[in-house]
């Protein structure tokens, strides 16, 4: 990943709150990263479907496949996201790397932060999060990346459960 002295104005304010701590991020696997939802790597073209392609949950509303672009907001977060009404695909385009931190789907209005965990992603595969999977990323350090993002049309509006980790647990993160 591209390394920079530069600061976003996110970054500076980050700094300021709550205990600060590590995660490191590992190399993401299908094996590592079941309980969070599927590492989709590339097929032949002509594979008939099966377990290894993206098992998805969009019964609740119209699709949305789209390409957002992200600019950099470093590898710190305090805030983790969850979508309990649909399942949520994200790759880069163009290759690139990026990070994810993740903590597993359940029934609290919370995550416990212990389960949190951080994958470095490759520009070759995408994810999909299982509903419910708790999420924070994607997080780079490259200027800006372009995302292909498949979830329902209303997400961002209907189903977009945050929780502040920082207020609730006195915790921010940063991954390594």
């Amino acid at each position: 990943m591209v390394e920079t002295d530069r600061k976003t104005k996110k970054e500076e304010r980050f700094a300021k709150g709550g205990a600060l701590q590590s995660l490191t991020a590992q190399l993401i696997t299908p094996e590592t990263f079941k309980p969070f939802g599927q590492v989709i790597l590339p097929s032949k073209d002509g594979d008939t479907y099966g377990p290894d392609d993206a098992q998805l949950d969009l019964r609740q509303g119209v699709p949305r496949f789209y390409i957002m672009h992200l600019k950099r907001k470093g590898r710190h977060f305090s805030k983790i996201t969850r979508h309990q009404a649909c399942t949520q695909c994200l790759g880069s385009l163009n290759g690139q790397e990026w990070l994810m931190a993740v903590a597993p789907p359940g029934p609290n209005p919370q995550p416990d932060p212990s389960s949190i965990k951080a994958f470095r992603i490759p520009g070759d595969r995408f994810i999909k999060l299982d509903v419910g999977t708790w999420h924070a990323g994607p997080l780079f350090d490259q200027d800006s990346i372009d995302f292909y993002n498949l979830e329902l049309s209303d997400t961002n509006v209907v189903d977009h459960h945050t929780c502040d980790l920082s207020a609730t647990f006195g915790l921010r993160f940063t991954i390594v």
